[in-house]
């Protein structure tokens, strides 16, 4: 992660399935997002720009 001191505070989306397919989402600091996989917390972690997670979320809702 991005800081020594920092502690990431991780969310779901309210539309994530039950079966625990989805994924976790943290702001950093540095206008960063985290992403991780809710069955793999200990796993890797993946870091976007505010920008390009932004770009990603458009993407995905306009079914591209």
């Amino acid at each position: 992660m991005s800081s020594v001191n920092f502690v990431p505070q991780w969310f779901k989306s309210s539309f994530s399935a039950t079966n625990g397919n989805c994924v976790e989402v943290a702001g950093l600091p540095g206008k960063k997002v985290a992403v991780r996989d809710t069955k793999n917390r200990a796993g890797a972690v993946l870091e976007f720009s505010f920008e390009d997670w932004e770009t990603l979320l458009n993407t995905i809702k306009a079914g591209k």
